[in-house]
């Protein structure tokens, strides 16, 4: 059976995945090439996806690189994916005020009811917390007072 240790890195490694899917996704027409699409919003999505791509490899190269205090290096990845989970709900929460569209029927699907990206990210979520709560009873560096 895993250890602990292995069952988190597979987990972040899992959620970390969702750093590649914009640039597999939004490298498109639908995106990045849409030229109905301000040439400067096409710009910022540019560099969104890059950070995104090169924040995915600095994901996978904390989770699974050799370490002292192990516990403590998948705390970075972890706050990391924190952030990124964060950002997608806190978008789709406020997307009435931005006028944004969480559904854009000509390139989405629906899974169960829900369209694809909800439902990829609320399983994510559920992956993610798994993996916090694992690391959080993991033994490590705890402060002692």
């Amino acid at each position: 059976m895993p250890s602990r240790l292995r069952i988190i890195q597979i987990l972040l490694t899992i959620t970390a995945l969702e750093f590649f899917g914009p640039a597999i996704r939004d490298i498109s027409h639908s995106h990045l090439f849409n030229a109905s699409w301000v040439g400067h919003a096409r710009l910022h999505l540019a560099w969104l996806l890059g950070f995104m791509v090169f924040s995915g490899l600095a994901n996978l190269y904390f989770i699974w690189r050799p370490a002292e205090n192990k516990r403590r290096d998948l705390r970075i990845p972890a706050i990391w994916q924190a952030c990124n989970l964060a950002g997608f709900w806190v978008a789709t929460i406020a997307v009435d005020s931005y006028g944004g569209a969480i559904v854009d029927p000509e390139h989405h699907v629906a899974i169960l009811r829900m369209d694809e990206n909800v439902f990829v990210f609320s399983i994510l979520t559920v992956v993610y917390l798994i993996a916090l709560v694992l690391l959080a009873k993991m033994p490590g560096d705890r402060k002692r007072s």
